[in-house]
C-alpha cells in the first residue's frame, strides 16, 4: 500500500513539485523538467504545511537556497535499477562546493568506459538538488545537461561557490 502524494512549492528556482510516498521523499521536479514522470505517478495533491515530509523538505530547500544550509536530512526513497542507485549514492557523497565529472564517477564504479551510462543515470536522478546531480560537470569543467536547465545548474553551483577553494571555480 502506498501513500503517494505531491505538493508544489515556490522557490528561487521557480515552482518545484515534490513527491512523497509514506515518510520518504521520492521526487523533486522543476518546471519543464527533463524525464518528468507522468503526473498520474505523483498521487494526490496536498498542502505543503499539512504534510511533515513536504514541510521539512520545503524548509530545508529554503535554507539551502538562501545559503544557510549545505545538505539535506529528509528521508529519501529512490526506485532506480541497481546501477542508477549506485550512481545516486555516489552523487550524495560529492561535498558541497565541489564538482566532479561523469568520467570520475564511472572510474569510482570501476570502469571509466561507463561515463555515458553514468550520465544517463545522473540525468534521471528523481531528487534534483537533494541528491546533488548539479555538482557533476563535463570532463573539461563545462556545464553539461541538467534536468532543470543549465541556468538552474549555474545558479546552484554559484550558490555553492563561496565554499570552494579561493581562486578556483567549480565549473
Amino acid at each position: 500500500m502506498t501513500d503517494l502524494r505531491h505538493t508544489r512549492i515556490d522557490t528561487a528556482l521557480g515552482e518545484l513539485t515534490l513527491v512523497a510516498d509514506g515518510d520518504g521523499l521520492t521526487g523533486l521536479y522543476f518546471p519543464g523538467h527533463r524525464h518528468l514522470p507522468d503526473a498520474s505517478a505523483f498521487g494526490v495533491r496536498v498542502e505543503t504545511a499539512a504534510d511533515a515530509v513536504f514541510a521539512r523538505t520545503g524548509a530545508q530547500l529554503d535554507a539551502y537556497l538562501r545559503g544557510a544550509r549545505r545538505d539535506f536530512d529528509v528521508p529519501l526513497r529512490t526506485r532506480g535499477d541497481g546501477f542508477s542507485e549506485r550512481v545516486w549514492a555516489l552523487l550524495r557523497e560529492i561535498p558541497y562546493g565541489t564538482t566532479t565529472t561523469y568520467g570520475a564517477l564511472a572510474q569510482r564504479l570501476g570502469d571509466r568506459g561507463l561515463a555515458q551510462r553514468v550520465g544517463q543515470a545522473v540525468g534521471r536522478n528523481p531528487l534534483s538538488i537533494v541528491i546533488p546531480c548539479h555538482r557533476v560537470v563535463g570532463a573539461d569543467g563545462a556545464l553539461t545537461g541538467y534536468a532543470g536547465g543549465l541556468e538552474r545548474k549555474r545558479f546552484l553551483l554559484e550558490l555553492e561557490e563561496p565554499a570552494a577553494v579561493a581562486g578556483s571555480r567549480l565549473f
